[in-house]
């Protein structure tokens, strides 16, 4: 990781707030590009204004149609936002638990997977050891740099990443950033 962080430097800490809205944006970018994920966003908080439990809860579905949201992304927010509204998903409590037990108490929530919970971890709350094993770019980036051959599945990337324990964000992070840099500069190469 040394190498790394001497080839691309330190790489950006993007932060989303924590809570709700943080999770509920991090629900509305997944698996669409970012530019499209912007553009939903920016939706979302016109017809909601405040991106709140309650906001969602008492919206048709038409207002999340209004909003961009797909049908299974209108079951997540509904879902997310019951559970938080009832107390049983406590946003808010999970920076005092380790990795493991936050991302077990989210992904009790429908529609929450150990991807999204690891990256609101990572992203809303700073926690050092999340680790979203799932994520593409992650594995893609991992596979480069360990110089694997080949992108390793999610349950191999459990084992790589021990050795960055508990520092498993900062990791990531590293390798997110090589990741960018190398399709920049493959992007960047005259055809």
């Amino acid at each position: 990781m040394a190498r790394v962080l001497g080839e691309i430097g330190p790489p950006p800490l993007r932060r989303r707030a924590p809570g709700f809205e943080g999770l509920a944006q991090i629900v509305v970018f997944q698996q669409i590009s970012t530019d499209a994920g912007r553009a939903i966003w920016a939706k979302v908080e016109r017809v909601f204004g405040a991106v709140t439990p309650e906001a969602f809860l008492g919206a048709t579905e038409d207002d999340m149609r209004a909003a961009g949201l797909s049908r299974p992304k209108m079951r997540t927010m509904r879902a997310i936002a019951e559970a938080v509204a009832s107390g049983a998903l406590d946003l808010d409590g999970l920076e005092h638990r380790s990795a493991e037990e936050a991302v077990a108490a989210m992904v009790k929530v429908k529609g929450i997977g150990p991807w999204t919970a690891d990256i609101y971890l990572l992203s809303c709350l700073g926690h050092t050891d999340a680790w979203p094993a799932g994520d593409l770019a992650l594995q893609i980036g991992a596979a480069d740099v360990l110089g694997l051959g080949v992108r390793p599945s999610v349950k191999e990337m459990g084992p790589l990443a021990e050795r960055w324990r508990p520092y498993r964000a900062v990791a990531a992070r590293l390798l997110w950033a090589h990741y960018g840099a190398k399709r920049a500069a493959k992007n960047a190469e005259p055809v």
